[in-house]
């Protein structure tokens, strides 16, 4: 046999372990309802039909999602045994993950910070050469090099001005 055919019998063998790992309940309408989380407290316990295994009679339904905010929520009181290291252990991957989200935040701010300092930099700089009075040229579509007029100066000044108002701060 080849390592593929053997792999894919033993996918074949898993996936119906794998699914009864399953609640199954009927919901208020009368309609099956299949998931991996157990059903809301709402469902009576004559319509669970069926269990994980190795869950209890009377087991506690999942936690409703808290609301969104910065303040960490309120930890809930874990059972005893290996239930309680399960909890630790996703309650710790939880605030690495959220440590990991507010460090990709700073990082992404520090570096939005770097680059309104640096505009504010070449504005200011720019700013201070067209207030100079001296003769400033640029380069035109054509490639060809055009001196700015008094108006073309003015609104160039002006353009300046905006970035250093914006990120000047």
């Amino acid at each position: 046999m080849k390592p593929i055919h053997a792999v894919l019998v033993a996918c074949a063998l898993v996936m119906p372990v794998a699914a009864s790992a399953q609640w199954q309940w009927l919901d208020a309408q009368g309609k099956k309802v299949f998931s991996d989380q157990p059903p809301p407290l709402d469902v009576p316990e004559k319509n669970i039909l069926r269990r994980p295994h190795g869950s209890r009679a009377a087991a506690a339904p999942a936690p409703a999602p808290a609301p969104a905010s910065d303040q960490a929520p309120a930890a809930p009181a874990a059972p005893a045994g290996k239930a309680a290291g399960v909890d630790k252990a996703l309650e710790e991957k939880a605030r690495q993950a959220e440590e990991a989200e507010k460090a990709k935040r700073a990082a992404e701010e520090k570096k939005i910070a770097q680059a309104k300092a640096d505009n504010c930099s070449r504005a200011r700089q720019g700013k201070a050469t067209m207030d100079s009075g001296m003769r400033v040229a640029r380069v035109n579509d054509k490639g060809e090099r055009e001196i700015l007029d008094d108006n073309a100066r003015a609104v160039e000044q002006r353009r300046l001005q905006s970035i250093i108002d914006s990120d000047c701060k």
